[in-house]
């Protein structure tokens, strides 16, 4: 028995030291592909950055010129129908504007000095009646505006829009996955996974105001124009080998 130990000993170390031998693992194959699908919707919300520039010898001749511009400008939004919870003041400013000499002959090597001031300020606008909003730039330009910076179209509430496009990005999907699976021999099985991506509307082009806009008889004509909303979705289904139909 004393002879067996040693005997027992190598063999259980030996088979400790044996590496392990896993079984090979296959994933389950799958159909992955992606879909788009698009809603239209005419706009029914504008934004405008509208404002005021001023200048004057001093600061405060600026600033008085600006802010009773301004106050005519707010005032006249409030008139036309815009809320003020519509209206939020985006920009301020107070700079001065200088001089520079002639320094072409190099003789005169002075400093710069200041001339005057100029005072910007700007309020972001919200317009949710389309109708007037010809006629709310025509009104504000007439009333001491002389700068618009952007103007750009929205939906104020896309959510069934973004819905009906889900809807059409799936189904075009589908449609596809369904083809190559019956290509295969197969069928669609079960969803593995599905990722979104949205994209934007186009982003709104520069408008600028000009003071010929006001004292005319006309609103401003604006297009609004429809907006578009795409979704992009990739699916991955579990394909079902020889289940077609």
């Amino acid at each position: 028995m004393r002879q067996l130990w040693p005997l027992l000993s190598f063999a259980a170390l030996a088979f400790a030291a044996a590496p392990a031998v896993a079984a090979p693992h296959h994933s389950a194959p799958v159909i992955s592909v992606s879909g788009m699908g698009e809603a239209q919707s005419a706009p029914d919300t504008a934004a405008i950055s509208a404002g005021v520039t001023t200048t004057g010898t001093t600061a405060g001749e600026a600033l008085a010129a600006n802010t009773k511009a301004m106050a005519a400008l707010i005032a006249t939004l409030k008139a036309q129908g815009v809320d003020a919870k519509d209206i939020q003041t985006s920009r301020f400013s107070v700079n001065p504007q200088y001089v520079y000499p002639d320094r072409n002959g190099g003789g005169d090597n002075s400093p710069p000095h200041i001339v005057g001031y100029q005072v910007e300020n700007g309020v972001d606008v919200k317009v949710r009646q389309l109708a007037d909003l010809g006629t709310i730039l025509d009104k504000i330009v007439g009333a001491g505006a002389n700068t618009i910076n952007n103007i750009s179209f929205s939906v104020a509430d896309p959510a069934e829009l973004l819905t009906e496009a889900r809807k059409a990005a799936f189904a075009d999907a589908k449609q596809k996955a369904e083809t190559y699976a019956e290509a295969a021999g197969g069928a669609l099985g079960s969803i593995v996974s599905v990722d979104e991506t949205q994209t934007p509307p186009p982003m709104p082009r520069p408008m600028m105001a000009k003071a010929a806009f006001a004292g005319d008889s006309a609103p401003v004509p604006v297009e609004a124009g429809q907006l578009t909303f795409t979704v992009d979705v990739a699916v991955r289904w579990a394909f079902k080998a020889g289940s077609a139909e």
